[in-house]
This record gives structure tokens, sequence and C-alpha cells, in this order.
């Protein structure tokens, strides 16, 4: 398709000036306004003014500029079947238009106020995209810089295919969406913890092999963090992977220290800190080496070729650091199954999760545990050093949890259990050392003092727990009685 004439219309003028040469280059009519055409003023490349053309000046500080039934006639006449009207108007077919739209999302984060902000609300921008991408059989619309090389490639080729037009109109159409949505969770959220509608856009949707088992199917959504992830090598990353490694990462950075990471069905199964990162990885796995066995393995330091043949001698399905050394990707390469992956920062925002009909949305504000000794004996600096170690894994193993750690590691772990005890219970039976003077935390209050007996009785010589039971003062005389030091943090850490 010949295209005769371009609208350039763009906040974000990156890349514009060399886009309005190439367009002028292959013979395009271009109209643009303000900003944009200062621009292609201040560059010499001739341009059509839109006010111009409309025969009708900007007015109300540019609020009523584009909104002429003489641009939205150019964008949304159907050829063949508007020709006679839009000669009669006047109106020239617009085949190409470039719009991007005012940062109002960017201005937001600024903390304007309102009476500025709303300035910050496109009409026109919209206004014309949409037109344009609702008439995406005749007319191309790009929303996006970095989608200027398709123009020019386009132009090259003689035009766009209806196939390309298709896909700058989904892209255009989600470009509106979104910026839509930003307006309206803003202004619901005015005055709200939480907005009354809530309204979310999740970009890079890839199809997955299936969902949680075979026969479920599934995709995955997002462009940071954990979601936006990709393999440097080795399969494609399972509904399943995603989800471990997502509770992997939120584990591993919560240490500066050298630490790993193992994860297995979505709970920890193995966690340490070292002097270096092959000690942490080594001291993780040994925890519970069988059900490390096919887990995911999240670092928090660079993995040299020997921590990767450390990682290499057993069956991992994912790998995540922040860096690997050229010997140690030579070494994953012989693993042609093994998904190898650059660990994330952390996206940071709302947490959100479907459930029947609708979205929990939760978030988590700066907060403060307030650790208070509540039993006569106070914990020795190692006991204390252990507890923290343990409470942290705790926050990140699902409930009913129970940790058992020494300052360096787990010593076992119970998780996911109905009932608190039997959470202690699993923790003790799975441990494959002593626990003698361990540390537990527990990610609730105790109930009654059986958790704390069944630890005590295990060897256990301080726990922690948020405290707030009814019977508090029951479990601090039985903490006393069996010498175990005992803190009340004040938070509790269920994870569902």
């Amino acid at each position: 398709m010949t295209m005769k004439w371009a609208l350039l219309s763009v906040w974000n003028k990156e890349g514009i000036v060399d886009l309005a040469r190439e367009l002028h280059r292959h013979r395009l009519q271009l109209l643009s306004s303000g900003g944009t055409g200062a621009a292609l003023k201040e560059a010499s490349i001739p341009f059509t003014e839109v006010s111009a053309y409309t025969g009708s000046s900007e007015m109300m500080d540019g609020r009523v500029k584009t909104l002429h039934p003489r641009i939205h006639g150019g964008l949304l006449g159907r050829r063949g079947i508007d020709d006679g009207v839009m000669r009669e108007e006047g109106i020239h077919q617009i085949d190409l238009l470039v719009a991007n739209l005012y940062p109002f999302e960017e201005m937001a984060n600024k903390g304007l106020p309102l009476g500025e902000l709303v300035e910050y609300i496109d009409i026109g921008g919209p206004a014309m995209i949409r037109a344009a991408a609702k008439n995406h059989k005749d007319v191309a619309v790009v929303t996006d810089p970095s989608d200027y090389p398709l123009v020019k490639e386009a132009l090259e080729s003689g035009g766009f295919t209806a196939d390309q037009r298709l896909l700058f109109a989904k892209r255009a159409f989600a470009r509106t969406a979104a910026y839509d949505a930003a307006i309206s969770n803003y202004l619901h959220l005015l005055g709200s913890e939480f907005p009354g509608v809530y309204t979310v856009q999740f970009r890079n949707g890839r199809t997955l092999r299936y969902g949680e088992n075979p026969h479920q199917r599934g995709a995955v959504y997002g462009q940071a963090g954990v979601a936006g992830s990709e393999p440097l090598q080795g399969k494609q990353m399972s509904y399943n992977n995603y989800l471990d490694l997502s509770s992997a990462a939120g584990l591993v950075r919560e240490f500066s220290e050298p630490a790993a990471v193992i994860v297995k069905h979505n709970n920890p199964c193995g966690v340490a800190v070292g002097k270096n990162l092959a000690d942490a990885y080594i001291q993780a796995r040994d925890v519970d080496p069988v059900s490390a066995y096919g887990s995911v393995v999240a670092l928090n330091r660079e993995v040299d070729r020997h921590l990767a043949e450390d990682i290499a001698s057993t069956f991992v399905e994912v790998v995540a650091a922040p860096e690997y050394t050229r010997n140690a990707l030579q070494v994953f390469g012989k693993k042609e199954n093994l998904r190898v992956l650059h660990l994330p920062a952390a996206e940071r925002g709302w947490e959100l999760r479907s459930i029947d009909g609708g979205l929990l949305v939760q978030d988590t504000p700066p907060y403060q545990e307030r650790w208070e000794v509540v039993t006569d004996r106070d914990a020795t600096p190692a006991e204390m050093k252990a507890m923290k170690f343990a409470c942290i894994v705790c926050a990140h193993t699902r409930s009913n949890a129970i940790v058992f750690a020494d300052a360096t590691r787990t010593l076992g772990i119970g998780a996911g259990q109905m009932s608190r005890v039997d959470a202690a219970k699993i923790a003790i039976e799975k441990s494959r050392f002593s626990l003698a003077g361990s540390a537990v935390a527990s990610d609730a209050f105790l109930p009654f003092p059986d958790t704390l007996e069944v630890a005590a009785a295990a060897g256990a010589t301080a726990l922690v727990q948020p405290g707030g039971s009814i019977r508090d003062k029951e479990v601090i005389e039985a903490a006393n009685r069996l010498d175990v030091a005992m803190v009340f943090t004040g938070v509790r850490h269920f994870r569902h």
C-alpha cells in the first residue's frame, strides 16, 4: 500500500526527526503540530502545520488541536467507501500515524497536585491512536519509538502489510488501555488505601508447554522480575519453574552475605550462607539432598566454574544467579536441559493473586519487628543470630511453618502443615543433623506449649515467634521450665 500522508504527534521525541527525514525522503507529506512540529522545523524538514490544514487554530492552551473532522476523517475514512465524502470535505487520507502520549504515569509518580496532573491526561493522542487502530485495514499506527525501524523497513519495501498494520493496532489498543488504566487507578486511589476499581495490564505474554500439570494450559506475562526472565540456556521455563524461582528469588534477596537457596514445590528445602558462594551452596544442598534433586537454585553472587561443577553434579531444574563466568556457562552447557537464568532485580509493587471470581491484592509497607526476650533466660548472641536466620527462612515457607537452624543454615524445615506441632515433628524427622543447641522459628504464635516442648526435646535451646496467643503465659512458663530462650517479634509471617 503506497503511503502519501503521515501525521506525527509525539511527546517523546526520541528518534522522531530521523524518522521524519526518512518519511520525507520517500515523498510522504507530513502533518504535525506543537512540540513535534517545532522539532521538525528546527531540523528543516518540510511539514504542514495541523492548524493550517484544519483551518482551526490551537486553543485552550493546546487542549484542542487535533480534535477536528479533517484529522479524524483522514484516520477513519474507509478506502473505497468514504472517498467521496473525503473529497467533498477536502480531507486527505492519512496512511500513517506516529503518536505517543503525555507522560501521565511518570508525572503521577512525582506527586503533582491533581490540578496540575490532569494537564498530563492526553485526549487528542488516544483519540487519534484509537481511530487509526480501528481503521488498521488502511492506516498504520505506531506508538513506540522502538518500532521506528519497522517503519523504515516498510518504506523501503513499498508499504506496510496487512499483518503489520494489525500488529500495530494491537499494540496501539494495548497502549491506550494501559494509559486509561493508569489514570483510572490513580483517581480511584485518591483518599483510599486501595482503589475501588483496579485495572492491570501485563505484556510479553508467552505460552508455556502446559500449566501446573500436563492436562492444563498455561502462559506467563510480564516484562520484568522473574516473570520477564528467559533462560540463557536449557529448556523453556515451565509454569512450576516460574513459581519456584519466584519463591527462591524472594528469599535469596534477603541476605547480604553469600547465600544459596534451594526450593522444591514452592518451599525452601535448604538455605545457607557462607564465607563464599560455593560453601553456602554445599551447605544448603546437604540440608536435604533428596529434596534438592530436581530443584530450583537461587544464588546471590557470581557463579564460577568450580561452583558450576558442584551444581551440575546433581539433577537441578533451574539455576538463577546475578552473573556467571564464561567457564561456568561452559560447564552448564553440557547439561542441555538445565535452565540457567540471570537472577533479576526485584520488581516492587502490590502482590496480586487470583481467586475464584476475582483478585486478592496485598501491600507490604515498611514494618519493624520488635524483638523482645520474654523468658527468664536471655538468648546468647549465637542463639540470637540463629533465630534471625531461621525467622527469615520461615517467612518464605508455606504455613504452618517451623524452621530449625543454626547461624548459617537451616537444619530442618516443616512446611505447609495444618497443625503447627506436626510441622515441628516433620522438621525434626527430616533433619540430617544434630539439633542440639539449634534455634527454632514459627511463622505464627504458638497456641499451646506443645510445639515448644517437641522442639526442646529435639535439642533446641531458643525459639522465636510473633506472640499474641491467649496462652502466651503458658508457653512462656514452659520455656522457662525447659530453659529455652524465647523471643516475641510482634509480626506474623503467614504464607498461604
